[in-house]
């Protein structure tokens, strides 16, 4: 069975990307990473979500001393109550510079030594937070790089880059995840990681709207 290599935080978004790989026959190998993030609730949320799916699951660290987001400095506070057109103009202080870079090389690596057929990134660029590499002509512009720069490019067998959602709203999204069995209720997109979602900043406004707009409730605020 063709293997690919799944980036998984825990959030929804990389939960559902990872459901499609399965639906696609692909035999999925998840892939988290910390970087020094403010919180480790998604982390906890992707080992769970492996071990419920059985499927192997890597997890590699990072550090980014540098910091430079709101999600690597807890100093810096995060946006909350922002409305969606200013989501979509404004770069926001969650983001991590570089991080979709970093964290795509790292699967690739995994990706050759694992003889992986393609790596599935839950990247969109509707209903996001202004994010810039998350957009298709940078992923497009970092396959051709790593196909040009690997030992498995080279030789021919190039490692397929797949953003299944990166044209899907967030409703789509959620109703893609229902589709599939998603669990939406092991799920965790909110920036601040208490006990319970904050239900202001970003992610979880994003979350909120998918769900409404879905007509589905969402079973992790119900859990």
């Amino acid at each position: 069975m063709r293997k690919a290599i799944c980036l998984l935080s825990g959030g929804l978004d990389s939960t559902v990307s990872l459901y499609v790989a399965r639906s696609e026959g692909y035999s999925p190998i998840a892939l988290s990473i910390e970087y020094g993030q403010r919180h480790f609730r998604e982390i906890s949320v992707a080992r769970a979500l492996t071990k419920k799916l059985v499927i192997p699951h890597y997890f590699a660290a990072l550090s980014m001393p540098w910091k430079g987001s709101a999600l690597l400095d807890a100093k810096i506070k995060l946006p909350t109550g922002r409305d969606e057109k200013t989501m979509s103009c404004e770069i926001p202080v969650t983001y991590v510079p570089g991080r979709n870079s970093v964290f795509l090389s790292m699967a690739m690596s995994c990706a050759e030594t694992e003889k992986a057929e393609a790596i599935f990134i839950g990247a969109n660029i509707l209903d996001y937070s202004g994010y810039p590499d998350c957009r298709p002509e940078y992923l497009k512009a970092v396959a051709e790089a790593m196909w040009s720069g690997t030992k498995a490019g080279v030789e021919g067998r190039k490692v397929e880059i797949k953003a299944p959602l990166i044209k899907f709203t967030k409703k789509d999204i959620v109703l893609l995840g229902q589709e599939l069995g998603v669990p939406f209720e092991m799920t965790w997109s909110c920036y601040a990681g208490d006990d319970k979602p904050c239900g202001t900043c970003d992610s979880c406004i994003l979350r909120a709207k998918g769900f409404r707009e879905a007509g589905i409730p969402d079973s992790l605020l119900i859990a």
